[in-house]
């Protein structure tokens, strides 16, 4: 089925491995989905649901022992221990091949394996990258099929001999205890088994497009990152593009499809993508971005039209759906949508919703759809040459410390600042919710490499470029003392991007810091907004005392990285110490 004798050859050897009764190669055509749903719909993988409201929708249940990612059964497995860095999980590639081949041995006995051929990026784009996926799940391929470019072109691209990513996943049979995803980046390749969740089995996604990828970007020389790409086109018809990371669930994929407030007249948000960017240095100096994925696989619970309009205006046709519950009469339900609950709700398990078995919808359910259903889609989303950007945003789920929004004083202290990123962990990850960790660029459950390495990585392009992207940190999530959010967030947030805009055309004023450049009180747009400068003074404020603490523990954190950590991260680190204490004793 293919004439790369590379490509045949693995496959070859993965069926001898696996023993599937069938194979097939994955051409992306309409006909072959439809076929495929209607067999998942026949064998109870998938549900339809209302076809009047949710025309094409579905409905997935996974087992309920495979939810989210499991980070601790997540591996980087490299010759050099030292190149994984602590920040990832390390087994030496030997081992790791013989202990998850033997759980590969007869996996596939009457299941159907599938190939699929995929292209991450927009087709003709010299920056997009090729990968096959092996798998047993007609689930992993119909949403392999939204979430990257899928089929015989992607197949052509790698037969005119480009090389690709390959990925072996089975189901196995969901044993947690049997449960392994393994990146050996120098082989480019991905082995994972035991799971049928998103990240653990739509190995384009995060296993590639950012471990392996990651990986490739800093020996290619670029950056693949987990960040969103948006265009913000002001009212004269000038559209500025900014990169942002956030950690899953921290209000992402609401940024990317931002619809400004009313009293934004000509403002617009153009969506590029919401989850992964890939960075690459232009002629120019400047960083041009793409999107490698086609498709959005978001978290539902909280998603409304009050909280991302553009979002409930893309899912609703053409969507599979990831444990949600379901109404009576078949139409999704979560958590945080526009409708009440209703009465006869069926939770995500299938069962008669009752309260006392926790919440209808799982925390962390989700939705796949094509991101050119959304009303906010960009035509550049498929340029080949991608994006300039102007800006990169970093921010995290902080309740206290970090100020709105700040500006690095330059390349060198936007690094720190990436490097220094905590959040409060969310459903997205097994484990604790509402723990604060360090999450470096929101990279940590992601990055393929050393995190010092990272860093240095970052780095060096302030050495090879000085007509790089200004950086920012934003902060939507600041409490009072009462705990109550300070920020109104969502619509309101085009406030701070519109700052962001102005700082890099050199149009808005700031107030130097130790941390960064804060907005004066009447630099940021406020029109219609019914906040006392109380609350404005109190969201971007910067206690030096408290920061002096935050400098130690970053310092305390870089420091666990050893001798790999890039000079540069502690200049910054002594710098704003002087600062903050020459500020304290003022």
């Amino acid at each position: 089925m293919t004439k790369n004798a590379q490509l045949a050859a693995w496959v070859e050897q993965s069926a001898a491995l696996m023993k599937p009764e069938r194979i097939h190669w994955v051409d992306g055509s309409e006909a072959e989905n439809s076929q495929l749903v209607e067999e998942m719909v026949r064998a109870g993988t998938l549900i339809q649901l209302n076809q009047t409201t949710h025309p094409n929708c579905y409905l997935h249940r996974s087992a309920p022992n495979d939810v989210a990612r499991v980070e601790h059964l997540t591996f980087v497995c490299t010759r050099d221990q030292d190149a994984a860095g602590s920040n990832n999980h390390w087994m030496a590639p030997a081992d790791a091949h013989e202990k998850i081949d033997a759980l590969y041995a007869g996996c596939m006995r009457g299941r159907t394996m599938y190939v699929i051929p995929y292209l991450m990026g927009p087709y003709d784009s010299l920056y997009s990258r090729a990968g096959v996926e092996i798998t047993d799940s007609p689930y992993v391929v119909a949403n392999m099929r939204i979430m990257a470019r899928v089929g015989t072109r992607a197949l052509t691209h790698i037969e005119a001999g480009n090389s690709f990513v390959r990925g072996l996943h089975s189901v196995g049979d969901l044993d947690p205890d049997r449960r392994f995803i393994m990146h050996f980046p120098e082989e480019l390749l991905i082995k994972s088994v035991g799971s049928g969740y998103g990240g653990n089995a739509l190995l384009g996604k995060k296993c590639h497009a950012l471990r392996i990828a990651s990986w490739q970007a800093r020996t290619e020389g670029w950056l693949a990152e987990h960040m969103l790409i948006l265009g913000l086109e002001d009212p004269t018809g000038k559209t500025t593009y900014v990169a942002a990371a956030f950690p899953s669930a921290c209000g992402k994929t609401n940024l990317a499809m931002l619809v400004p407030p009313a009293v934004f007249n000509g403002w617009k948000v153009w969506t590029i993508g919401d989850d992964i960017a890939w960075l690459h240095p232009g002629p120019d100096g400047r960083l041009w971005a793409i999107n490698p994925e086609a498709g959005f696989f978001g978290v539902a619970p909280g998603t409304s039209s009050k909280t991302n309009p553009n979002c409930m205006g893309t899912v609703g046709r053409n969507t599979i759906y990831t444990n949600v519950a379901v109404t009576a009469d078949g139409q999704p339900w979560w958590e945080g949508i526009d409708q009440p609950q209703p009465e006869n709700l069926t939770d995500w398990q299938g069962r008669p919703y009752d309260p006392a078995n926790g919440p209808a919808a799982h925390p962390n359910a989700r939705f796949t759809v094509a991101a050119a259903q959304c009303p906010s889609y960009s035509d550049q989303a498929n340029a080949p040459q991608g994006v300039p950007l102007s800006a990169i945003i970093f921010g995290g789920r902080r309740s206290t410390v970090a100020p709105l929004v700040y500006e690095a004083l330059n390349w060198e202290h936007g690094v720190f600042t990436g490097a220094s990123v905590a959040s409060e962990t969310t459903a997205a990850a097994t484990g604790k919710v509402g723990l604060v960790r360090r999450d470096p660029m929101a990279m940590k459950p992601f990055c393929g490499y050393n995190f010092a390495d990272y860093w240095a990585h970052w780095a060096s392009f302030g050495e090879r470029s000085t007509n790089l992207p200004k950086i920012f940190h934003v902060n939507w999530f600041r409490k009072d003392g009462a705990g109550r959010f300070m920020w109104p967030g969502y619509g309101d947030n085009m406030r701070v991007l519109k700052w962001i805009v102005e700082r890099c055309e050199g149009r808005a004023d700031a107030l130097k810091t130790p941390i960064g450049s804060v907005p004066h009180f009447d630099s940021l747009d406020m029109g219609g907004l019914d906040l006392t400068r109380a609350t404005i003074d109190a969201l971007l404020a910067i206690d030096p005392e408290i920061w002096t603490q935050e400098v130690d523990e970053i310092a305390k954190y870089l420091d666990s990285f050893g001798e790999r950590v890039p000079a540069a991260l502690m200049r910054q680190v002594a710098r704003i110490k002087s600062e903050l204490a020459n500020q304290r004793a003022a």
